[in-house]
């Protein structure tokens, strides 16, 4: 059953809405869906979270609303716009930036030849947009001529990051952006997600850290089983204790 903690945070189509996910069905396997029935809704400028216990969904919606996986059953819709399975370049052109858990950067490339494949449909923008997303994350500007593969994981996880913003999209796909990291890189990534949102970029972040993912977020999802089990603002959701005792934990209890 799934429970709305809030009346406007039920994946429910919105005049504001960005990037609207209703009612998916997919998988990676004919016949047999991970996602069930999920809905998801981003509205202009807001930082939306997607928490839910291992193998609830969470990255394969991220892909199938990126088109990376074929979407069975359900629409994607880009500004009210059909964009279900469209191509990933058909996305990126249209605003859509993702940054998939893995593989999320060219190792043997340098940082700046990352950033200029991530405007490879601009090119000619690079000069300025390698400035803004330098600035929002250092690191880079110093570490141009570097491999990617020579970086630490939260180093390449912020040029992943970069990589994804030269083409200044209007909404951004996290998957599990902290996975793997140091908990200082966590802290890093968590700011850099909120300075993001807060320069007006839409994030749609699905993260294994629940907790932190709540603390963040306007609003939230809780998948369990490829479906809808809770939604809310990320403190109400923080503090429901059915969210609490069924996906967060007693260490995830906020006092």
């Amino acid at each position: 059953m799934t429970g709305d903690i809030s009346a406007n945070a039920s994946g429910s189509t919105s005049e504001a809405a960005v990037l609207v996910a209703d009612d998916l069905f997919a998988g990676y396997v004919p016949g047999v869906d991970v996602l069930r029935g999920c809905s998801v809704e981003v509205r202009h400028g807001e930082l939306v979270g997607v928490i839910g216990p291992n193998g609830a969904g969470k990255s394969t919606l991220a892909k199938a609303v990126f088109g990376l996986l074929r979407v069975r059953k359900g629409t994607v819709r880009l500004h009210g716009d059909d964009v279900t399975n469209r191509p990933t370049h058909e996305l990126v052109r249209r605003g859509v930036g993702y940054v998939p858990q893995l593989a999320n950067v060219f190792p043997a490339l340098t940082v700046e030849e990352n950033l200029r494949m991530g405007v490879y449909l601009r090119p000619k923008d690079f000069a300025a947009r390698a400035a803004v997303v330098e600035e929002l994350f250092p690191v880079l500007a110093a570490r141009r001529r570097q491999k990617a593969g020579s970086m630490s994981g939260g180093e390449r996880q912020m040029l992943a990051m970069a990589r994804a913003l030269m083409m200044e999209p209007e909404v951004l796909l996290l998957d599990e952006p902290s996975a793997g990291l140091s908990p200082i890189y966590q802290d890093q990534v968590f700011e850099r997600v909120r300075e993001i949102n807060g320069a007006g970029v839409a994030v749609l972040m699905v993260e294994q850290n629940a907790r932190k993912c709540l603390q963040i977020c306007a609003r939230g999802y809780v998948l369990d089983q490829g479906r809808n089990a809770h939604t809310g603002t990320g403190v109400q959701l923080l503090h429901d204790q059915r969210v609490i005792d069924l996906y967060l934990g007693t260490l995830a209890r906020v006092r």
